[in-house]
């Protein structure tokens, strides 16, 4: 392994956090972009990362504890929080997560095509990015 992918792991780990891993790992390719204290919100940062699925990939069911919005790059995701319905999001479309959403669908739209989105949290300083539900 380089040393940038070495940095790029333990960045990684620190801003989504092991429970984080555990939901994302095996179904999406996660690459933290920044995490910057926000100064003026007491105890708040900010995360940017992008999120790829392969074609017929999805996450499982979680949480962000977070105020979280998406704007998707490639492809098409399918997105849905409880108490809503799924929404097919298309390149340019965007999305919004709130601290207390509880995340049941996000996926790729395509069994053919891959996906990528971007992905800007606001959240407790230190707290992981995505929670597993029990």
């Amino acid at each position: 392994m380089n040393h940038t992918n070495l940095i790029r792991r333990l960045f990684l780990l620190g801003v989504v956090g092991l429970a984080s891993v555990s939901v994302l790992a095996d179904e999406a390719k996660v690459i933290p972009l920044m995490q910057k204290t926000l100064h003026g919100l007491e105890n708040k940062e900010g995360v940017m990362l992008t999120v790829e699925y392969e074609p017929g990939i999805s996450s499982k069911s979680h949480r962000h504890n977070a105020y979280s919005f998406v704007y998707v790059l490639e492809g098409a995701i399918v997105m849905q929080v409880s108490g809503g319905n799924p929404i097919t999001l298309a390149e340019g479309d965007v999305f919004y997560e709130s601290p207390r959403d509880i995340h049941l669908v996000s996926m790729n739209a395509s069994d053919s095509e891959a996906a990528k989105f971007v992905v800007f949290t606001v959240k407790e300083k230190g707290a992981p990015v995505v929670m597993p539900l029990q």
